[in-house]
């Protein structure tokens, strides 16, 4: 009985999001599978083609044809890795992320449209049971049984911007004592960036961990020509551990380098002693401390800055 469950939900499902005729919904020139190393790419800031074939479960040759392709069509380059000369590190090149970028904004619009006939009260128990299926059949991926799933980083989906509001307001209130000011300061910073950001110059990561968010970093343009900020820097208490905090300070940094900013500037405060640790390991200088009282608390702010290449932001 169960495995004719699954095999008629199989082909309802495929049926009802066109995953059959990928391109055609889309309206892109990519196929399915080209589509999901392109994704793959855009959601991990480092990625070599050995972590490619073991996520997507690809052959070798096959995906060597691909990113070959990718490369003559520009939008992505191929070098060795800075942690093992003998693996092919793999990135996304400006034409690359706007390749992606569109493919995202496509996808989203198509689950939107099957979304839009689901009432908005069943919408938990869509999204609940999905959940469900994703938790138990995970566990049988023998790559996952040996080593866990592992945290990822990707784009926010709708709410999650939302999400980095809540969590930083009720995490820094029960950790440091912060009142609501805190979380209407991220609150407009949220707001800020949905309203009016450029998507290739600015970027949010979520870091999800065994399907759920548990962190979060922001990269906008600052007033200062040339210049990124890195914002709301954040891992949940029970993620800890897993070094997220430097994977999602790399991934500001990595993106800040290959759109052409010149440098990276950030605000913080002395209490936070775990982020001011990950921010000069990852090459930020302090320059410049200021106490003031904000949020119900005595704080001294402080200014960080990590020089970059040269090149300004087209």
């Amino acid at each position: 009985m169960t495995v004719q469950e699954i095999r008629a939900f199989n082909r309802f499902y495929t049926n009802l999001i066109g995953a059959l005729d990928y391109g055609k919904h889309l309206y892109t020139p990519y196929t399915l599978t080209e589509s999901r190393v392109l994704y793959e790419l855009a959601h991990a800031p480092r990625t070599d083609a050995a972590d490619l074939r073991l996520e997507l479960s690809l052959d070798a040759g096959y995906l060597s044809r691909l990113l070959g392709k990718f490369e003559r069509d520009g939008l992505v380059e191929r070098g060795p890795s800075e942690e093992d000369s003998r693996r092919q590190r793999i990135t996304l090149t400006t034409r690359g992320r706007e390749a992606t970028a569109l493919l995202d904004e496509r996808s989203r619009e198509a689950v939107g449209r099957l979304l839009a006939g689901v009432p908005a009260e069943e919408q938990p128990r869509l999204t609940e049971a999905m959940r469900t299926v994703r938790d138990i059949l995970g566990e049988l991926r023998p790559d996952r049984r040996r080593h866990g799933e592992g945290p990822v980083l990707r784009d926010p989906v709708p709410g999650e911007l939302g999400w980095i509001v809540q969590r930083h307001g009720a995490l820094y209130a029960a950790e440091y004592g912060w009142n609501a000011d805190f979380e209407g300061l991220v609150a407009r910073i949220v707001a800020d960036f949905a309203q009016d950001h450029d998507p290739h110059l600015e970027r949010v990561w979520i870091a999800e961990l065994d399907g759920r968010p548990v962190g979060s970093v922001m990269c906008v343009r600052d007033e200062t020509p040339a210049t990124a900020r890195l914002r709301l820097l954040l891992v949940e208490p029970d993620a800890r551990g897993h070094r997220l905090g430097e994977r999602l300070v790399g991934a500001v940094v990595d993106f800040a380098r290959e759109v052409g900013y010149r440098e990276l500037v950030l605000w913080t405060n002395d209490v936070l002693t775990a982020a001011r640790r990950i921010y000069q390991r990852a090459g930020f200088t302090l320059v410049a401390e200021k106490p003031h009282r904000s949020y119900g608390a005595d704080l001294v702010g402080q200014d960080w800055r990590l020089s970059l290449q040269e090149g300004t932001p087209k």
